[in-house]
């Protein structure tokens, strides 16, 4: 994806306008401090045309590995598959780490809200993960994606439904819903009944669909 920004506004039940970024970039791959400093300078530039909440893709932090298999095949897994698992588990991030830290400071110096795709680190197990930031630089909480989609189930472990919030800001309820989460009904009647008013769906896919 290119590194472009693309802005939207949306009327609120008091007519109040908010305005939203949503940030279409890639990951730098194997680099996650590299990844966060362009982070920094996206959410920069967001902020700099008045933005209040900006929205980064599905896994940003840690990277969506499209196109690759990490050398499986059932009953056998290459030797280059493995190294480059292993790459790929280092750059995932912990929740609550540094990492996070350092996000939740990008969102206070930036006085935005920040809804960020990360791969979490939880032991062995890979995340598919959506981070929450308010404009204050608070860390305000997590989604983990439940069902991985395809072959994703064969890097990302399963959420266990526990993390489905929705997050009272100043500028309205947010949440979320990772990619083709958003087909999942009973998990978007659980965001309308905690009364979800800005609803983030961010995404890897570049898919019309």
């Amino acid at each position: 994806m290119s590194n472009k920004i693309a802005l939207s506004n949306k009327n609120s039940a008091d007519s109040s306008t908010v305005r939203a970024t949503v940030v279409q970039a890639s990951t730098i791959f194997y680099d996650t401090p590299a990844t966060l400093d362009k982070a920094e300078r996206l959410l920069a530039e967001a902020a700099s045309y008045g933005s209040q909440l900006v929205v980064f893709p599905e896994a940003f932090v840690g990277g969506y590995p499209r196109g690759s298999n990490f050398g499986i095949i059932i009953g056998n897994r290459t030797e280059k598959g493995k190294e480059e698992f292993r790459k790929y588990h280092a750059s995932a991030i912990a929740v609550p780490g540094p990492e996070v830290d350092r996000l939740a400071a990008m969102a206070g110096k930036y006085k935005v809200h920040l809804v960020m795709g990360v791969i979490e680190r939880d032991g062995y197990t890979l995340y598919c993960t959506v981070l929450f930031f308010d404009s204050q630089g608070h860390y305000l909480g997590k989604h983990r994606k439940l069902m991985p989609t395809g072959l994703e189930r064969i890097i990302w472990g399963f959420g266990d439904g526990s993390t489905i919030p929705v997050f009272e800001t100043p500028i309205g309820k947010i949440g979320a819903a990772i990619c083709w989460e958003n087909r999942m009904p009973l998990l978007r009647t659980a965001m309308y009944a905690k009364g979800i008013e800005i609803y983030c769906a961010p995404t890897a896919d570049a898919r019309p669909v």
